[in-house]
């Protein structure tokens, strides 16, 4: 479907298993002035990647965004039926927080209910977990009139940025689909954001924007930009952006966070993670292999200087990491900071044969694998040092690496379909057909996030 082929999209106020509207497709051609923005943006931030001065932003000061305590907070989620989104709505939900999620079902499952509507399932779950609602609206950010109109709807209090397309092989063999979705979904949103007085952000970004090491452990001092894939480096653009938005605009009030590898699943194995492409994660695959979808795991490279010659990864419970968000959001509404940045890891490395290794013994399973040359741009280690969000959010990691084998094991074992079948229940708890409460009308979405 192309933008010029607007259905009219839903916004809806959930219940359990509420129907979902018809997830759009990809989105066809971006506007002149996108282009041209798009084009802009990457020649001024690759003459930085080649040395030029980067811009400083001040310290925070006295200008008022922050919010009272006992104010109702409303948190747009973008992104928000996909895994890392989906399992951070629960902890804003269980914060207190109200929530208006975003999602085109790009990365995330959808389901037909009943009526023939489409439904996201991972927010289904979501709102049993918690016995709250929340409020879903089929967008997609590159139809910028259909994000106004959210806002229109919906007076919101800050943001959190979940969405892209993140897939590391992909981005090589689609670098302008990245380019584009990522980059100019990120430009519509801060413009809508701005439109509408909301200048409270937390970014996902990732450790993709240190590129290789050098030093370990990582902190946020390391340098930047030298990044080995097109996805790292649409975060890395765009965190560039932000920064020279804090600059030039007092109001702003960002955080970024520099998050690791997310494994796991919500310790009630309702959620999890779900790939819907072929380029997906090593845990998923794993448990694939042990569950019998998947006949074997390929480990690419066994010559790294590790301790095992595997890579080394810091991997980090999506519990952990969504906690990482609320404590976030929460800095931004006692402080106004203008910019801040923040790793969100564990602190160890853990090579894939331990991992693997771990997974076997925590779940009694045997995970059959063939090992092969390393990959290009794969780098042997990369963990995270994060004091500074443990001293000025008052976040640490809780998770061991038993624990995110065994929180995903249970979630794959539920689920062994994933959201894709009505058979994935086993609790008694999400069970039929929800009611499908249709509150509002905005215009129709499209494109990939």
């Amino acid at each position: 479907m192309r933008m010029s082929e607007r259905p009219e999209a839903r916004i809806q106020r959930h219940l359990p298993t509420a129907d979902r509207p018809a997830a759009s497709a990809r989105s066809g051609g971006i506007s002149v002035t996108c282009v041209r923005l798009l084009f802009i943006f990457l020649s001024v931030s690759l003459s930085r990647v080649a040395g030029k001065e980067q811009a400083k932003f001040p310290d925070g000061d006295n200008f008022d965004t922050k919010l009272s305590a006992d104010m109702a907070h409303t948190v747009f989620v973008t992104g928000g039926a996909g895994y890392i989104g989906s399992h951070c709505i629960v902890s804003l939900l269980e914060a207190g927080y109200e929530v208006v999620a975003i999602d085109n079902f790009a990365n995330s499952v959808s389901e037909r209910g009943a009526d023939g509507l489409s439904r996201a399932p991972a927010l289904d779950r979501v709102q049993q977990i918690t016995g709250k609602e929340l409020t879903f609206v089929q967008c997609d950010l590159l139809d910028i009139d259909a994000l106004r109109n959210i806002f229109k709807l919906k007076k919101i209090d800050s943001v959190i940025h979940f969405a892209a397309i993140k897939a590391v092989g992909e981005s090589m063999e689609q670098p302008f689909l990245y380019y584009r979705n990522n980059m100019m979904g990120a430009i519509n949103l801060l413009e809508v954001m701005k439109e509408n007085g909301c200048y409270n952000l937390v970014f996902s970004s990732s450790c993709t924007v240190y590129g290789s090491p050098e030093f370990l452990p990582i902190n946020e001092d390391h340098p930047t930009g030298k990044v080995t894939n097109v996805y790292g480096r649409t975060k890395y653009f765009i965190e560039e952006m932000l920064k020279d938005v804090a600059v030039a605009e007092k109001q702003w009030n960002i955080i970024m966070l520099r998050y690791f590898n997310p494994v796991g699943a919500h310790p009630s194995g309702s959620i999890g993670e779900d790939p819907t492409k072929p380029f997906t994660n090593l845990m998923p695959y794993i448990a694939q292999v042990a569950i019998g979808s998947k006949p074997k795991l390929t480990i690419f490279g066994t010559d790294y200087n590790t301790e095992d010659g595997t890579g080394v990864r810091d991997y980090i419970h999506i519990m952990d990491l969504a906690s990482g968000h609320v404590a976030a959001l929460k800095k931004l509404q006692e402080e106004h900071l203008r910019m801040k940045i923040y790793n969100l890891g564990t602190g160890e490395g853990v090579s894939v044969l331990r991992l693997l290794k771990t997974f076997e013994k925590v779940t009694g399973t045997k995970v059959s694998y063939e090992t092969l040359e390393r990959r290009v741009g794969d780098i042997d280690a990369i963990y995270a040092k994060c004091e500074l969000a443990e001293k000025e959010l008052g976040w640490k990691s809780q998770y061991n690496l038993e624990q995110m084998c065994e929180d995903f094991w249970r979630w794959q074992t539920m689920n062994p379909d994933g959201y894709r079948s009505n058979k994935t229940i086993t609790n008694g708890k999400i069970n039929g057909e929800g009611k499908h409460i249709a509150t509002a009308a905005t215009n129709g979405t499209n494109g990939v996030h």
